[in-house]
Formats: C-alpha cells, structure tokens, sequence
C-alpha cells in the first residue's frame, strides 16, 4: 500500500528514501532562493508533532529578542525573574543559560530522572509531569556547579524560558503565541498545557518499535521540549530567519564553543560540515523526532519532523547539503 503524500510528491519520495520504514509518519520542509517546498508522508501539511529540543531554539529567539526589548540584560539573573528564594539557582545568568553554561544538571535529582526513564521506557509515560510551582520547588534543591565546560540542561532551559515570559509579564505559552506564531503566522505552533490542551491536529508519537507513547504536553516543559508546530509552521519560520524578518536573530549567531568544532549562540548551535558553516538544533522526545538547520552563506534551510522516536539528524544534514 502506498503511503499518504501530502505537498510535493517528489520530496515526499525523497524523504521517504532518506528515512526508511522506521519513520511511517513525518514530513519534510526545504527552503532555497528559489522555492519553498513542503512535505507530509502520512499526515497532513498542517499535522503537529512534538519539536522536543528544537523547543530550545525557539526560547533562544524569545531570549535573544527580549534583549532587543530592553526587558532583560545579558547578566539578568533568575533570582530576579522567577520566585527562587535565595537557593543558588537564584544567581545564574540568563546569557549563561542560553549557552548551557549555567553550571545546571540535564535534570534536577528531585525529579528523579532513573524512574522516569524506566516508565517511560516500559509504559511510555510522559516523564515530565510536574507543575510550573513543582519545577521551581525542584530548582532550589539544585547544586549549582560552574564549569568552562557546557553542560547540556534541560532545566536550564526551562527556567530561561519562563524567566524570559515572566520578564515580559506573561506565560511561557502565550509568549511564543505572541511574538513567534502570531507575527509569523505560525498557526499551527503552540505550547499544550497538558494532553487535554492537544489539538485535533495533533499526532500520536511512537517509539522506534513501534509502541504508543504517551504525549510530552506540560507547560513547565514547553521552554526547553514541549512545543508543537506542523511542517508548514516550521517552513515559514525557517523562511522568516533565512530572510532575518524573524524576532531575536541574534541567537542564531555564536558566541562560544560547544564541543570540537561546534559553537553555540543562544539555543543555536553552528557547525562546520564539509566546509559549509550549518546553524541547527535537533530534538527527541519518547516518539518524535526533530531536526531544524540552515545554510545561511546558501540561503538554504530544512526541517526533517517525525512521529517516531528514530533519529533524523543524518537525514537533516543530508537534506541541507544537497537541498
């Protein structure tokens, strides 16, 4: 049986050479100077996925763009901003958090990350459950270590979303729907509170065998894994930073390292491959995953999002590289 296209046939066959069986429902989006293209295998244009990771690059535009607002400083702390008492979380930087250099853990130990993997591996259970009030309570438990080094946190990027959000007097959620999917016309792109939140548009993620996992929607996640876009969402955005009409592009320029030969802005993270320079920011959640880059000296930009918990970052780059 031939699987649903949606969009332009020829990139859907290209995707589906790319990504195998393994990934039955996902969709693809190319941008060059000459065209946009789009492509939905078994799903529609306008279908949401989880974007996981790729969450973090869009807090990297808030951040970015809440700087050119005067609403933070680069060395605006979250003590400031969120309701942290005087626990040493208190006294990271913002600008520190954007480079994952915030000196915070991938999760805090309060949220007991082992169980959650276990259930989430066992029953596909969302493992991020907690309130907005349970996560900061988490925070203040936190051992704050600084390192040279980056330390990917998922944390951090939480609490700089919502540091960001509560600087502009808002919710993380209507944030992005005020100044990213509302400007852009990004219909499709939206932060769920929790699974009841989901749109009729929203699909159900697998893992790579194939088993139902439950949907990543809370809102204490949504700055660092719990937004939602179609493809035909993430098509217009990468078309919006190609062109440099999207707010907060200064994220996407770097400012440090961030392992052999990689370099990060804010979110962002550049690349060298094969002597092109490719700015981009993948995800994975229990069953989806994610993969936004682009080739700005090119012009050039791609989305790879999947409903099946199986890696597309080859697929991403390869697509980038000959679009």
């Amino acid at each position: 049986m031939t699987a649903q296209v949606a969009g332009d046939a020829a990139l859907g066959l290209r995707l589906a050479g790319l990504l195998g069986r393994r990934h039955p429902v996902a969709a693809a989006a190319v941008v060059t100077p000459s065209a946009v293209r789009t492509t939905a295998n078994g799903a529609g244009l306008d279908s949401d996925f989880e974007l996981a990771s790729v969450s973090k690059a869009l807090t990297g535009l808030l951040y970015a763009d809440a700087l050119d607002r005067g609403e933070v400083r680069p060395g605006s702390t979250l003590g400031e901003l969120l309701p942290l008492d005087d626990a040493p979380v208190a006294a990271v930087r913002l600008d520190a958090l954007s480079t994952h250099r915030g000196g915070l853990p991938r999760l805090p130990a309060a949220a007991r990350p082992w169980r959650r993997t276990v259930e989430l591996m066992r029953h596909g259970v969302n493992p991020y459950r907690e309130s907005l009030d349970e996560l900061f309570a988490q925070a203040r438990t936190v051992r704050v270590r600084p390192s040279p080094k980056p330390r990917y946190s998922n944390l951090g990027f939480e609490l700089l979303g919502h540091a960001v959000a509560a600087a502009a007097g808002t919710t993380y959620a209507d944030l992005v729907q005020q100044r990213l999917a509302g400007p852009l016309e990004l219909t499709g792109l939206y932060v769920p509170d929790d699974a009841s939140r989901l749109r009729p548009t929203a699909l159900a993620g697998r893992s790579r065998g194939g088993r139902p996992r439950e949907p990543w929607a809370n809102a204490a996640l949504g700055p660092a894994g719990g937004v939602r876009a179609s493809i035909a969402d993430l098509a217009r955005l990468i078309d919006a930073l190609l062109d440099g009409t999207a707010p907060g592009m200064a994220a996407l320029d770097p400012v440090t390292r961030f392992g052999a030969g990689t370099r990060i802005g804010a979110g962002w993270v550049t690349t060298t491959v094969r002597g092109r320079s490719v700015t981009w920011h993948n995800g994975a959640t229990g069953g989806f995953r994610s993969w936004i880059g682009l080739d700005r000296a090119a012009d050039t930009g791609v989305a790879i999002l999947s409903a099946t918990a199986a890696s597309v970052d080859g697929p991403g780059f390869g697509l980038l590289s000959s679009p």
